[in-house]
């Protein structure tokens, strides 16, 4: 059986910024978003950001969560992140990919697979998806992608672009 992938809004929208939305489909072939996280891309249409266009990819599957009433337990969490982990909770071994901080110490608590936007990055270039990382980092620190100094420089030790 396969792993269902479940992706947040931050993911799709800076793959998608840097041009490399198109690896969630390479890698994982089929993704799960969940409705807020549809709704978070919509709003960030409307408020004139360059976000995909949901319904142009046939391996992006949007899912409703099935008990709503887990959405109102982490306060300090956005629609999106609340739904993700919402949704982990309803699959079996489900792989998270999300960026926001208190979000993935929740999901670790809760023992989910898990990687955000520049582990999925990593993997790409694992898999010979893509040659240079470091141009695609630094593309997406342009877009407003917040990464450290000393974490860009893990990020290419990992990827072995830097010694």
């Amino acid at each position: 059986m396969r792993r269902t992938v479940i992706v947040n809004t931050s993911p799709l929208f800076y793959l998608h910024k840097v041009g490399h939305l198109n690896i969630l489909e390479k890698l994982y072939r089929e993704i799960v978003i969940p409705e807020a996280v549809a709704k978070e891309i919509e709003e960030g249409k409307r408020c004139g950001e360059d976000v995909p266009k949901i319904k142009d990819y046939s391996w992006i599957k949007v899912k409703k969560v099935r008990v709503p009433g887990i959405t109102k337990i982490t306060p300090d969490l956005g629609p999106g992140e609340i739904e993700v982990l919402a949704l982990g909770s309803e699959e079996t071994d489900p792989l998270l990919i999300m960026d926001d901080i208190l979000a993935r110490k929740i999901a670790k608590l809760q023992a989910f697979k898990l990687t955000g936007t520049v582990g999925v990055l990593l993997r790409a270039k694992e898999k010979k998806l893509i040659t240079e990382l470091k141009p695609v980092i630094e593309r997406l620190k342009k877009v407003g992608f917040y990464l450290s100094d000393n974490l860009i420089l893990e990020i290419l030790k990992a990827s072995r672009e830097a010694d």
